[in-house]
């Protein structure tokens, strides 16, 4: 017995059976109850959506000897004739290949013929788009005013393409894409009449997979089957379609996130070597990352089991929400080069390279925005410049706090106590562990590996052994992070502190530097004392 592939074994036989488009069935039913049927009818729609499908449904109900509700009867003579492609009253035509004038000079000529055995006779007409200008021409005059036996169906993906004399002439019908709900239902129902046992989980990813289209998922839930086995679970179905392991997805949106481009790199040769295709690797990351940005929204994710779930929340705790969804930006434009390029491999490690290193790009931003902050400040005279050309670089940052912080913020912890005997050591981890328990992340992030020395009653010094970075540098001089520093020094110690920041190593001279230059933009040296 001859083989026939799933999504033909199981098209829709009537409307009811049509999946997602209850918005059109239920109008045509509705013609054809009222016997109100329309000369030319067009189908819009992505493909896979049920254009075709509702096209041959259409024809057989006006046609059908027995109609019940608008739904053709699948059982009279006309029926199993259009069924069995035998009856010429109803022509299908593919307009991708049957494109020319003499094409539709041959249906032209024919229109005036009655039809041998049905009512009417049916032109259904695919990817009606791919029509020549002498085309539709030719089709225009007999398209407005057929015979009254005749009608005409046609369907295309790309409606913009039609011109506006052939849109104006038809009744149009929008086929929407098909919801992953719909489709899963669908598939469970084609999995029990085929005897295939498929998990719940391995019908999601097909449906998400298949993009809205039911032809779509069908062909996958097919490819799965084939090897004899018809036991499909979830990874089967990433084995067969070459999506990777959320193990290796983990890894890969970890490193990103964690700005570790070396291990990113190899979480990523790990699975080419494994042999999957890349198109289908990068959209698992993107999809991944936008789970991400759902889950720290809203805490909600289905597809996920709990150890996945917990890994995806520890992630949460170490991105910001505007830094996903910038994320989803870049891996979307990552994705775009890839589709065009010939150099697939190398595009996906360089765009993956390029979003471990963004926290540069990150740190110029910020410091950019100093600057156009200051000439901003400087322009409205909202601080005051002394000039001095024979000021030397200071090689260490000093920040007095005094004026920010109030002698009422500083609450001694213990009274009656000699709290100036306290010493940093004792005090500098708990001021860390303080930011990291309130969520200040980025301010705990940046002083880890960092050690503090009272230098006198009134001076704490917070020493760099691995360098300040200019974007640390930055970041550690903002308003709000003095105080909230200077306020938790001051706490410990009982007394109003001033922090200074030490940097015992120079590697970072030329970063610096790039500050200096953007501030000789200014035209003039100068020395800025906040008021």
């Amino acid at each position: 017995m001859e083989y026939t592939a799933l999504y033909r074994k199981f098209r829709p036989l009537n409307f009811d059976e049509m999946v997602g488009q209850t918005h059109i069935t239920k109008t045509l039913k509705n013609q054809i109850i009222s016997n109100r049927i329309g000369h030319a009818y067009l189908f819009n729609g992505g493909r896979g959506t049920g254009k075709t499908s509702a096209a041959k449904i259409f024809a057989r109900a006006i046609n059908c000897l027995n109609p019940k509700d608008g739904e053709p009867c699948n059982e009279c003579e006309i029926c199993k004739a259009i069924l069995s492609g035998s009856l010429t009253d109803v022509v299908e035509m593919d307009a991708a290949s049957n494109n020319s004038v003499e094409d539709i000079r041959s249906i032209r000529d024919e229109v005036n013929f009655l039809p041998t055995l049905a009512k009417y006779r049916v032109y259904i007409i695919d990817e009606v788009h791919m029509l020549s200008t002498g085309a539709f021409n030719a089709l225009l005059k007999t398209l407005e005013e057929p015979p009254a036996h005749v009608k005409f169906i046609l369907a295309t993906t790309e409606p913009q393409k039609l011109p506006a004399t052939i849109l104006s002439r038809c009744q149009r019908f929008d086929f929407k894409r098909i919801s992953n709900d719909d489709i899963i239902k669908r598939l469970e129902i084609v999995c029990q009449k085929a005897q295939i046992d498929a998990t719940k989980e391995a019908l999601e990813i097909i449906a998400i997979l298949s993009e809205g289209a039911m032809r779509d998922a069908l062909s996958i839930l097919e490819r799965c089957v084939q090897e004899g086995n018809n036991k499909i679970d979830e990874n089967k179905v990433k084995e067969l379609v070459g999506i990777p392991p959320i193990t290796f997805v983990n890894k890969i949106v970890k490193n990103i996130i964690e700005y570790d481009a070396p291990g990113a790199l190899n979480s990523l040769d790990e699975v080419i070597k494994e042999g999957k295709d890349l198109q289908n690797l990068i959209w698992e990351i993107i999809k991944y990352v936008k789970d991400i940005l759902i889950y720290k929204t809203s805490k909600n994710l289905a597809i996920y089991n709990k150890e996945e779930i917990k890994q995806i929340e520890e992630l949460t705790k170490d991105i910001s929400k505007e830094r996903l969804i910038n994320l989803i930006y870049s891996l979307s434009e990552i994705q775009n080069d890839i589709k065009w390029s010939t150099q697939k491999e190398i595009m996906l490690q360089t765009g993956i390279i390029k979003l471990c290193i963004s926290t540069q790009n990150d740190g110029i931003k910020e410091l950019r925005k100093k600057v156009e902050d200051l000439e901003q400040r400087i322009n409205t005279g909202n601080i005051q410049i002394q000039t001095n050309r024979t000021q030397e670089k200071q090689k260490a940052t000093t920040i007095n706090t005094q004026n920010s912080i109030s002698n009422q913020d500083v609450k001694p912890k213990k009274t009656g106590e000699n709290l100036k005997n306290i010493s940093s050591e004792e005090y500098w981890p708990k001021v860390l562990e303080n930011l990291k328990n309130t969520g200040k992340m980025v301010l705990y992030s940046n002083l880890i590996n960092t050690k503090a020395k009272q230098k006198d009653d009134l001076t704490l010094e917070i020493i760099f052994p691995n360098g300040l970075t200019p974007f640390g540098k930055t970041l550690l001089e903002r308003p709000e992070n003095i105080n909230e520093l200077s306020k938790l020094v001051s706490m410990e110690c009982g007394k109003v502190m001033r922090i200074k920041y030490i940097d015992e190593k120079e590697y970072v001279q030329k970063q610096e530097n790039s500050i200096e230059d953007m501030v000789k933009n200014l035209d003039i040296p100068i020395n800025i004392i906040d008021e």
